[in-house]
């Protein structure tokens, strides 16, 4: 039987597998466009603008395949995202330099300001994480970065690691035009005509916008300076993102898939045949899975669960 990417005891399961995903993958949005070239690629090649949240939906199929998918799915997946990039160039208008999407140091930034951006707002949100589970979710994710086309040496691994790339790309990171249009339309995207049926809920997407927009470490909000800063602003961001979770937490599964394509929800429904058919419980659902109790009882000796 063909096994999952990551197994629920993963740290990669507890983080990526919480609905305060949606925050955390808007905040990585607006973290990658602070690297004015990335941003470059994202503003002349990428339709974004037009299908902001075909867009998010990708990412959330690329985190979900590379989470509970199995590694055919998640290799398929990484080919045509490979494929796309390597057929994309552009112009920095600043240097009139030509870029390929797929530049190794382009890649890197996409890559952690995306996975950082997960780990802080799921922890901020209120999963529990110690100092080593962070650093064991950091160097899972080098394995995730293989998938668009990466070595697994070229992405910091832990996060002292990820504290000093984030330092030393500071100097790079500004927020040009095109950033501060890119994260005022995430404030308020526009419903595209396939979720017609959402355009009612457009209003619930504000909090996201917002939670997303001041989990920004401080220095990206200032650059940004889209949003007041007023006293308390991030005590109270803190609560209403731990509130959102909950509230997202309560939605019942088959109300909750609704928001992914047809392709992610499949995916998921054959990561359940195959965790089930493991020995996992899965009567409360992926997100029950964290709790060890659901998982099988060890094969072996060393403590070590059964492959799935």
């Amino acid at each position: 039987m063909q096994p999952t990417v990551a197994l629920p005891q993963s740290i990669t399961w507890r983080v990526q597998i919480d609905r305060a995903m949606w925050v955390a993958g808007v905040r990585a949005l607006m973290l990658q466009a602070l690297h004015p070239v990335a941003m470059q690629g994202v503003w002349q090649r990428s339709d974004f603008m037009d299908d902001p949240t075909g867009r998010l939906l990708r990412t959330a199929d690329f985190v979900a395949t590379t989470t509970y998918g199995s590694p055919q799915e998640a290799e398929e997946l990484g080919k045509r995202v490979r494929m796309v990039h390597q057929r994309l160039s552009f112009t920095d208008p600043a240097t009139g330099r030509r870029h390929r999407a797929d530049d190794p140091d382009l890649l890197v930034w996409v890559h952690c300001a995306e996975v950082v951006s997960y780990l802080e707002v799921i922890v901020r949100a209120g999963v529990r994480l110690t100092a080593s589970e962070a650093d064991r979710y950091l160097a899972e994710q080098t394995r995730t970065a293989g998938y668009v086309g990466l070595d697994a040496s070229q992405v910091p691994g832990s996060v002292a690691e990820m504290r000093a790339y984030l330092a030393r790309m500071r100097p790079v990171l500004r927020a040009a035009r095109e950033a501060a249009a890119t994260v005022r339309f995430l404030l308020w995207p526009a419903v595209p005509e396939r979720l017609a049926w959402l355009a009612p809920l457009k209003p619930l997407w504000a909090p996201i916008g917002a939670l997303a927009y001041y989990t920004l470490p401080d220095w990206a909000r200032r650059a940004y300076g889209v949003l007041p800063e007023v006293p308390g602003s991030q005590v109270a961001a803190t609560a209403a993102l731990r509130a959102l979770r909950g509230g997202l937490n309560a939605v019942p599964e088959n109300i909750y898939n609704r928001l992914f394509d047809e392709a992610t929800v499949r995916r998921a429904q054959a990561a359940r045949v195959r965790l089930e058919a493991a020995g996992y419980d899965l009567s409360k659902g992926f997100a029950g899975l964290r709790n060890p109790a659901s998982w099988p009882v060890p094969a072996s000796a060393d403590g070590a669960p059964p492959p799935a």
